[in-house]
């Protein structure tokens, strides 16, 4: 019989000699930025409904453009949209993905979730809205919710980047949304940064998109357990 100390030295050498797919996994991060003349993007206005106008002591900033300090952007989907292992599958969470009707105004601004996760609707306002997506692949849907519906929950069971959301109550309520099959994907916050965790061994191209700039894309090649960085940089139209 094998004694204590030689099962020991055995279990040691299989984790030193283990395959890299065992290493933690990889990770790509970064940060989205903006550069070029900044718009004059006008603040929201609610003067249409008297009830939302009161939810507001200072004018509500545009979410077309959200820039944090240095012109970092909020609002950019970070995803991986090649280079993932073929035939592999990724469950879809449990955990709901949450979009609030607060203040008039659809929160967060924009999301991403993956096929068949819940996506539940909230109606924190107390007022009548209506949450309109508007999906091409998926279906679309039409959602009256007055004041005494207060939270609904769906799913959609395509992938599908990117669609609108909006509420035909109040027009300037919008939202944008992007259903995807795997997990690797980020919404940056106004510091513009993301990282994409528990990638293989790849090359991978990774995209970025903004709702008005449309895309950017990089390639980045990781390592078992390496943490990559990719920069993007977003500007406006030629003549705007």
């Amino acid at each position: 019989m094998r004694s204590t100390l030689t099962l020991l030295c055995l279990a040691a050498l299989a984790v030193a000699t283990a395959p890299a797919a065992w290493a933690a996994g990889a990770t790509v991060s970064g940060t989205v930025g903006y550069s070029g003349q900044v718009p004059n993007l006008k603040p929201l206005s609610m003067d249409a409904d008297p009830v939302c106008a009161k939810k507001h002591t200072a004018p509500v900033p545009n979410e077309a453009l959200v820039l944090g300090s240095g012109n970092t952007m909020g609002n950019v989907v970070v995803r991986v949209v090649s280079g993932l292992p073929a035939g592999k599958t990724w469950p879809a969470p449990t955990a709901p993905v949450t979009l609030d009707q607060d203040g008039c105004q659809y929160k967060p601004h924009v999301m991403g979730l993956m096929v068949g996760q819940p996506y539940k609707i909230l109606n924190s306002d107390g007022i009548l809205h209506n949450v309109h997506a508007l999906p091409k692949v998926n279906a679309a849907f039409n959602k009256a919710m007055p004041p005494t519906v207060k939270e609904t929950t769906t799913t959609f069971d395509k992938e599908e980047a990117f669609f609108q959301i909006k509420c035909d109550v109040h027009p300037w309520m919008s939202a944008y949304v992007g259903v995807f099959t795997h997990p690797f994907f980020a919404v940056t916050g106004p510091d513009g940064k993301f990282a994409i965790a528990g990638l293989d061994p790849g090359t991978y191209e990774i995209e970025a998109w903004h709702e008005k700039l449309g895309t950017q894309k990089a390639s980045v090649t990781v390592a078992a357990g390496e943490t990559k960085s990719a920069a993007f940089t977003f500007s406006p139209p030629a003549g705007k």
